[in-house]
């Protein structure tokens, strides 16, 4: 029942800072970062070119200015882009390849949501007059559309076989890398070797309030310097919020096998209620799939939210859960009960 409490299971981008982090915060040292840099931004940005093996990295305020500068450094007007179906790129972004930089994105629709050698192979065009060139391949890791799914090192690894022959550069959005590397056991250095940008996400599961960044060569991300701030995206004194991003780094990685064992909990409980399809997730992104005919998703959301617990619709049939750091072992009891009273009541219906 509802006791007054949220319980935000949206997306593990609704986390709100911790004491620690805040205090990080306000103890910031800043500077005007598009003049001379901000020293804390410069920090973070080091730090993370370091944990992807990557010569540069860049802060910027979303994932979407990351994600669209990678592609405005990579491609140009007229040409394609290949990525997955179900990538956030592709989805989510607004159109904002064809808007911002005249690219064309090519979806290529896969059962499981994740890029193949094979399929890839098959999507570059050939060189011709009459087709537009291919100009770069994005993957996602994790998946979001598909409930959170790793991209294997080892399928990485074949995928940048291909491009590589083909000529072709790699991005790799890696808005959930965290979440592969500590299931996996990888670095992330080790999937950052593998493309030629890496974008990651702060503000996704590590609990940061805002902020993404962007890897690769000095050379790419000098040219994405200027995309970022052609964007609106050169901060002054970003130090304030690049400490959040560091404090994350040093202890809030880890402990995101917490929110995997949680998703596993949920998905395993919700499994067992009548009306619903539940597959075991693979990080922290729990896709619930509603098989009662009669129930309605939004309806069974309205239940959910009478009592305090949130959840996204995913599709005609499916609603998501997202486990994150504000959510505990009691908060997955909670929404399993919500969820099982919510089934009961409208399939009775």
């Amino acid at each position: 029942m509802n006791d007054g409490t949220l319980l935000d299971l949206r997306s593990d981008t609704v986390t709100r800072p911790t004491q620690g982090m805040r205090e990080a915060m306000f103890r910031a040292e800043v500077g005007d970062d598009v003049l001379d840099h901000d020293p804390t931004t410069l920090a973070l940005e080091e730090r993370v070119a370091e944990l992807l093996g990557k010569e540069r990295a860049l802060f910027f305020p979303s994932g979407i200015q990351a994600n669209q500068t990678a592609l405005a450094v990579h491609g140009r007007p007229g040409s394609e882009v290949i990525l997955e179906a179900g990538a956030h790129i592709f989805n989510y972004e607004e159109g904002a390849g064809a808007v911002l930089s005249g690219l064309q994105l090519r979806p290529v629709p896969t059962e499981d949501g994740l890029l193949t050698p094979h399929v890839v192979r098959e999507a570059i065009r050939p060189p011709s007059p009459y087709v537009p060139p291919t100009c770069l391949v994005a993957v996602e890791n994790t998946h979001n559309s598909a409930g959170g799914r790793i991209l294997p090192l080892r399928t990485l690894s074949e995928i940048r076989d291909v491009v590589l022959a083909a000529g072709i550069p790699l991005h790799l959005d890696g808005a959930r890398l965290w979440h592969a590397c500590v299931e996996t056991g990888h670095p992330p250095s080790h999937y950052g070797a593998l493309a030629d940008t890496v974008m990651v996400c702060l503000s996704k599961g590590l609990g940061a309030p805002v902020g993404s960044l962007l890897a690769g060569s000095a050379e790419a991300m000098e040219r994405a310097w200027r995309i970022r701030r052609r964007l609106g995206g050169g901060m002054r004194q970003s130090g304030i919020l690049a400490a959040a991003g560091l404090y994350a780094l040093d202890f809030h990685r880890d402990r995101l096998a917490e929110d995997h064992a949680r998703a596993r909990e949920l998905a395993r409980a919700a499994s067992a209620i009548p009306g619903l399809r539940v597959d075991l997730p693979e990080t922290n992104i729990v896709m619930l799939d509603i098989l009662a005919e009669d129930v309605s998703p939004g309806k069974v959301l309205d239940h959910l939210a009478s009592e305090g617990v949130l959840m996204v619709q995913f599709g005609s049939r499916r609603l998501r859960a997202v486990t994150h750091l504000d959510v505990d072992d009691q908060g997955i009891l909670r929404a399993t009960a919500a969820l099982a009273r919510a089934m009961e009541r409208l399939s009775a219906l």
